[in-house]
């Protein structure tokens, strides 16, 4: 699929190793989803992907910058307004999709996991989600597969509780074999959420930035939980 969102063309240039000067600068780019707005950050660069109520002055008063300015909590807090839903503040890592006509995908649709709350939460926050998990219904570890940041696909996941211990890491080297091999993927988890990070990592995804969304509370369509 081609990369039309400029967040989409930032993260395939650096996900290829083409950097930007890591000079302090931002810039501002439309929301890639309606009511979905955006704070990025980048080795010493920032990205506002925001609806144009908020000014380039207003920014530039609050500190905005490449170097950290960009996730001061009272930015962002200020930026979204009274009310707002404001997401965890996550690392944002990409992969590489592993599907070939060699091989079927790992998992498959689990209409039965749609009212999981990861699944719930990717639906409020992606389009074109599908729910995936193992064969069977003796597992409820779930991966959830969809159009996120920038319009590229996005990975989310969660491992049924009596399966921890490990089986993160190929949870979601199985959901990559849905995808097809080559494309993008991205994966946005906490930092906190250590057992996360490590499986994402450890899938062979690769950190590129950070990223925390937020809707402003006029929207009303807060998701009600956090990623990661």
């Amino acid at each position: 699929m081609p990369h039309h969102h400029p967040v989409a063309q930032l993260i395939a240039s650096f996900a290829a190793g083409d950097f930007l000067p890591p000079d302090g600068g931002w810039q501002r780019v439309d929301p890639w989803r309606p009511g979905l707005e955006a704070v990025i950050a980048f080795t010493g660069r920032a990205v506002f992907a925001i609806s144009p109520t908020v000014g380039d002055d207003e920014l530039m008063a609050l500190g905005a910058d490449g170097f950290g300015g960009a996730h001061d909590p009272r930015l962002i807090a200020a930026i979204a307004g009274p009310g707002a839903w404001i997401d965890s503040l996550d690392a944002l890592l990409v992969g590489r999709g592993t599907r070939t006509t060699d091989a079927p995908a790992r998992l498959v649709p689990r209409p039965d996991l749609r009212s999981h709350p990861r699944a719930l939460l990717a639906a409020g926050l992606r389009d074109d989600v599908e729910v995936l998990g193992h064969p069977g219904g003796d597992d409820s570890s779930v991966a959830t597969v969809g159009r996120g940041v920038g319009g590229l696909r996005e990975l989310s996941f969660e491992v049924d509780p009596a399966h921890r211990g490990g089986a993160g890491t190929s949870l979601v080297r199985d959901a990559l074999t849905t995808v097809a091999a080559g494309e993008l993927v991205v994966a946005a988890v906490a930092p906190g959420n250590a057992a996360s990070l490590r499986a994402v990592l450890a899938a062979g995804f690769t950190p590129v930035g950070s990223l925390q969304l937020f809707r402003r509370a006029a929207r009303d369509e807060r998701p009600t939980a956090r990623t990661g």
